[in-house]
């Protein structure tokens, strides 16, 4: 009998620590302050931002040029596009309204884009330095007519490795419950 008892009261203890353990676990995601910000040229990635920001009560912030782009500088097939120029040299950084409050605040960061030369553009280096994120975590997002973020994640992860990087994930015509559970699957 003493066995049985011995063995119910660490079982008790055992689910009393798993359980205490997961509730700290949900209170720190819960305390996370999270940002979704995104640069969007004609309003898809856009679009995702609000999604991904609904889902996860996380703050939205819109990535904004100080010159807007136009259809014509968005044109890629024109060699001499602003969007072209831009890309062609990998240290080009298109200035930014830079209007972002407490940065610092943010501990989990979504930086939004749409993909271009299969890349981010090179707007997306203009925020992480003027903001830093040093040790945040910075997660990607993206949409695309076809090309994956993978390179993207691999070119910041390379360039700024004081940021903690999560594996980023194109996001083109993802339900809410779809963006939902793949954030909520972030580690």
């Amino acid at each position: 009998m003493n066995k049985i008892l011995t063995f119910v009261t660490v079982a008790l203890m055992l689910g009393l620590a798993v359980t205490a353990c997961a509730q700290n676990n949900n209170k720190k995601n819960a305390e996370m302050k999270t940002l979704v910000a995104y640069f969007s040229a004609t309003g898809t990635t856009e679009a995702v931002a609000k999604n991904l920001a609904e889902v996860t009560g996380a703050a939205l912030y819109e990535i904004k040029p100080e010159v807007r782009y136009t259809s014509a500088d968005l044109d890629w097939r024109d060699k001499s596009s602003r969007s072209s120029v831009e890309m062609q040299d990998r240290s080009s950084r298109p200035a930014i309204v830079k209007d972002l409050k407490d940065a610092d605040s943010y501990d989990r960061i979504f930086i939004g884009f749409p993909v271009w030369w299969y890349t981010a553009p090179t707007i997306i280096n203009t925020f992480i330095e003027a903001y830093g994120f040093k040790g945040k975590t910075v997660i990607f997002f993206a949409t695309s007519g076809g090309s994956s973020i993978d390179k993207a994640n691999a070119d910041f992860k390379k360039q700024y490795p004081e940021i903690n990087w999560k594996a980023g994930k194109t996001l083109n015509s993802e339900s809410k419950a779809e963006i939902k559970a793949w954030a909520e699957g972030l580690k």
